[in-house]
């Protein structure tokens, strides 16, 4: 028979039917008379199982059964500050509790965005008394081609590490985080992209066709929630580098692109705040609904890519979030940047976003993970969008991505016409554990590129096209 299972400062009986009355041994023959049975007890009906209820420790929050409720339907325990993962999914090693709220860790992504509670959430976890620990890296080496009188060749690494630091606080949790980046390692130009714009590369001259390198520190962030409720909370959110409450999460967390190698050209229009030097955010979670509020620097990065920058938190975002189901985020945000584009000063930006994550296993062994966004830049009273799809599929040691957007850009020419134009890409990357934290992948993507016809002779195609090949180092 199992026993009971004790944890420190409570007891729980262990799960399992109760064991079976042991049967009656047939009357002996005797000469007197047998004494008339007694009729047996009428139970009382069983009283219906109470909800799981979340119980505070001295370590942080456990989940567990409350009292009186069904014990059996208790199919994990916690371990301080350390959840396991839902039954279903398998999220590997146990898992933290989430930072902003009581709610999974797997719902956070970059800065205080949310993505499906269905996600992965990649890292080493320790642990070291109150504090939980985690550590996570990507480093691709890329060989980038790019056809046509704009294309160029290049070779550069990009990623990103990320440690971070959290424990409890009060009935919440504090957090620390750093993220720092080898982008500027292949120099203020960055990487030849064709179709991309935005920022500058030696303060004076505007980056087209190439994408930016982002800065080396890419969020040096603290955050601290309070619980009000069984699934609601406060919190504030602070970082200089840190990520406003505007758009979806930023490309490189998203699920269903992170494996690309490649920026989105719709970057400038979702998520090019992720590096902003300057932020506070300060929200409300009820559940699966979240609203926040952000003041923050609305001037991009300048051209000096390893220092920490500072300004005034002019600019204001809002943003709210819903996660109707597991499977599903969605948001929706509006922003007033305050002069935003070093190019450009003294022109002020209105932005609106909104977007739809997707991640779910599809077969045993078969993941999906997928996005739907849009972007609007108002500048000057000229309304300029962007949308974009895209998709992952991972099955074992494969992933196949690709992604497919549309932009307005007026930052192709000097005319400051705007251009619709479009992309395609599909790429595969296969890893090979190497270390029992370590993984090194190889891979591969190809895009083609969509200009109207007033932009095919400098482009010297309507669908000029690029490559990439690389190899990637990730710790997990």
């Amino acid at each position: 028979m199992a026993q009971p299972m004790n944890m420190p400062g409570m007891s729980m009986p262990a799960p399992g039917k109760a064991a079976p009355a042991k049967p009656k041994k047939p009357a002996k023959k005797a000469a007197r008379k047998a004494t008339p049975a007694t009729p047996p007890a009428k139970m009382a009906p069983a009283a219906p199982a109470k909800p799981t209820e979340s119980v505070t420790t001295d370590h942080g929050q456990m989940a567990m059964p409350a009292e009186g409720a069904d014990q059996s339907q208790a199919n994990h325990s916690t371990m301080p500050g350390m959840q396991m993962g839902q039954p279903g999914h398998d999220h590997g090693a146990m898992e933290m509790s989430a930072a902003l709220g009581p709610y999974p860790m797997q719902r956070e992504a970059s800065g205080t965005a949310w993505q499906p509670d269905n996600s992965e959430h990649e890292g080493l976890i320790r642990t070291s008394g109150d504090w939980t620990l985690m550590a996570h890296g990507v480093l691709n080496l890329v060989y980038g081609h790019q056809s046509g009188p704009r294309g160029d060749d290049k070779a550069f690494a990009a990623g990103m590490l990320m440690g971070m630091a959290r424990r409890p606080l009060g009935n919440g949790t504090l957090q620390f985080k750093a993220m720092v980046s080898p982008d500027p390692i292949m120099g203020p130009s960055g990487y030849p992209l064709l179709l991309a714009s935005g920022e500058t590369a030696n303060g004076v001259d505007r980056l087209t066709d190439r994408q930016h390198p982002h800065d080396f520190f890419m969020e040096l962030s603290a955050a601290a929630s309070q619980n009000i409720g069984r699934k609601s909370s406060v919190f504030v959110y602070a970082g200089l580098p840190g990520e406003p409450a505007f758009g979806p999460p930023a490309f490189q967390h998203r699920e269903a692109i992170a494996d690309s190698p490649e920026a989105p050209i719709t970057h400038h229009w979702l998520d090019s705040t992720h590096i902003s030097f300057g932020v506070v955010t300060g929200g409300i979670v009820l559940d699966r609904l979240k609203l926040e509020v952000s003041r923050f620097n609305g001037r991009e990065p300048d051209q000096h890519r390893w220092d920490i920058e500072t300004a005034p938190l002019d600019s204001t975002s809002l943003r709210l979030s819903w996660n109707p189901t597991a499977s599903l985020a969605l948001q929706g945000s509006w922003g007033h940047f305050v002069d935003p584009e070093h190019l450009e000063p003294g022109i002020d930006q209105k932005r609106l976003s909104a977007s739809v994550l997707y991640a779910r296993e599809i077969a045993p062994g078969w993941k999906f993970a997928g996005t739907l966004a849009w972007g609007r830049k108002t500048v000057e009273h000229h309304n300029d969008d962007a949308f974009a799809a895209e998709a992952s599929i991972k099955h074992d040691n494969w992933t196949v991505f690709g992604r497919g957007e549309i932009t307005d850009n007026r930052e192709l020419t000097d005319d400051h016409v705007a251009y619709r134009v479009g992309k395609v890409s599909l790429g595969a990357v296969r890893d090979f554990r190497i270390a029992e934290h370590f993984s090194l992948g190889a891979g591969g993507l190809v895009a083609v590129n969509f200009v109207p016809d007033a932009l095919r002779l400098p482009y010297g195609s309507s669908s000029p096209t690029g490559m990439m090949g690389f190899v990637r180092l990730k710790l997990y």
